[in-house]
């Protein structure tokens, strides 16, 4: 009898435990909710978000992303979300996003390069009006290498950069050369041309090949969360080595969107927004329902506006 209750015992000090964590988890997201509700206390007219420069180009310090949009979302092994993703962000949704952001003074978004973008940035453009300005994600398809950057411009792109997974793929190839040369197609068209990468190699190889971009965009976050490891990697991580990132960008010269500042969502913006401007981000690029565009706008103005302790001087 009495190693029955023991064993009954331990089996509910372990449920108990269990419970616990799970429940750390869960509560940690609960009690973000009033906390962030109650830091935001602007209406937009008094929301003035500081902007930066790309060249001539006039920046919002916050940039709406486009993986939420484009209904693609790192959400660990969730499975359902990008779907979801997609049901929820009709046309008329990304079209009001977009105009949310505008009245809260987020001036440029970074979307993908896709049918579905270039339906609704013309619509956005040319039926409400919208003056949103569009920074494209750029692939280089085997068949054309040319061809996404050029469909970018021709649609009315202010900004290209090649994008990330794709300036890793090339490092260390014979095909590397293709960085320098799709930085200076969009550059011989008058556009403003990057690179991104989520890993440090990609800056350091086009610094030290002398590639003449206009900014580059490099992962940036903690990586304090749970889901980032150590090991074996997990989804949406992306800023593997964010003291080695923060130690090279500090002598980059060229302006630095920072994005994935948030974790893919296990970040509170009033932490992840901080950290990345604090350490050197001129700008950064975060996803955003309609929902959120309020609090990231003001969270981000107030950040922006206090005793930052920058060692890298603003670039842009």
């Amino acid at each position: 009898m009495l190693k029955q209750n023991r064993r009954t015992f331990l089996k509910s000090v372990s449920a108990s435990v269990a419970a616990g964590m799970a429940f750390k988890f869960e509560e940690k997201a609960l009690l973000a909710q009033p906390k962030s509700v109650t830091t935001v206390q602007q209406d937009q007219k008094n929301i003035k978000m500081p902007n930066g420069k790309l060249k001539d180009l006039n920046i919002s310090r916050l940039i709406c992303g486009g993986n939420l949009i484009s209904g693609f979302a790192h959400s660990r092994d969730l499975i359902y979300v990008s779907p979801l993703l997609k049901h929820y962000f009709t046309d008329e949704k990304v079209m009001e996003t977009l105009a949310l952001c505008e009245d809260y003074g987020i001036n440029t978004a970074i979307l993908r390069l896709d049918n579905d973008t270039l339906r609704i940035l013309n619509k956005y453009w040319h039926q409400n009006n919208g003056k949103i300005q569009w920074i494209a994600q750029c692939k280089l398809p085997s068949s054309d290498w040319k061809s996404d950057i050029l469909r970018a411009i021709n649609n009315g792109a202010y900004a290209c950069y090649l994008h990330g997974g794709v300036a890793e793929s090339l490092l260390g190839t014979p095909q590397q050369d293709m960085l320098a040369k799709a930085v200076q197609l969009i550059k011989d068209h008058g556009v403003i041309a990057g690179i991104a990468g989520h890993q440090i190699e990609v800056p350091m190889f086009v610094e030290k090949e002398g590639i003449e971009v206009d900014f580059y965009m490099k992962t940036l976050n903690a990586k304090n969360y749970w889901s980032a490891g150590p090991t074996p990697r997990h989804d949406s991580v992306w800023a593997e080595t964010p003291e080695k990132t923060i130690e090279f960008m500090a002598n980059v010269t060229k302006p630095w969107i920072a994005y994935k500042v948030l974790g893919a969502g296990a970040i509170h913006p009033q932490e992840g927004f901080h950290y990345a401007f604090e350490n050197g981000a001129d700008f950064i690029c975060v996803g955003m329902f309609d929902f959120q565009i309020r609090e990231d706008a003001s969270l981000a103005e107030t950040i922006l506006n206090s005793s930052l302790a920058r060692k890298r001087p603003w670039r842009a």
